[in-house]
């Protein structure tokens, strides 16, 4: 596995394994929820990512990705940014699905997050769900030393 920083060259491929990392989620266990809330707030969630994925590469406003690949594939990739003079955010993590369980998220985590360290920041935050799909990624972020905030994110339909 080699990790590298992404370039736009890379941003097609990127959202193509994005939406295989999230089908499962937002083509299946999310829309069981509230249908009418899933369908307003991504119902169009594949062209979302089509337009999400690529804004997460943005050197020139402090937005990077960087990615994992093997024989030239991508297997995942973390978008990461600085907010500040001393903060930083992880932005997304995804991993194709037949390369999960193999350190890929750790190891891209870990270099997003030496490079943060590497600007000065010392804070860093990311976000995820409270589902069972989300569930690797909160014992992964736990496992690398994040706290979780005692939030929530309320929604309905009128």
């Amino acid at each position: 596995m080699r990790i590298r920083d992404c370039t736009p060259l890379d941003l097609p491929a990127l959202v193509e394994l994005t939406i295989e990392t999230f089908r499962p989620l937002l083509a299946g266990s999310l829309r069981q929820l509230r249908p009418e809330v899933t369908a307003h707030d991504h119902g169009h969630w594949e062209d979302d990512y089509r337009h999400e994925v690529p804004s997460l590469l943005a050197p020139d406003e402090g937005r990077f990705i960087t990615l994992a690949e093997e024989h030239g594939r991508p297997l995942g990739y973390v978008g990461w940014n600085s907010t500040g003079t001393s903060s930083g955010r992880l932005e997304m993590v995804a991993v194709h699905p037949d390369a999960r369980r193999r350190g890929v998220a750790r190891a891209l985590c870990s270099a997003a997050l030496t490079r943060l360290e590497q600007l000065g920041v010392t804070v860093v935050h990311i976000g995820t769900g409270g589902d069972e799909f989300h569930a690797p990624a909160r014992a992964l972020y736990e496992s690398l030393g994040f706290i979780p905030y005692p939030t929530v994110d309320y929604a309905r339909s009128l």
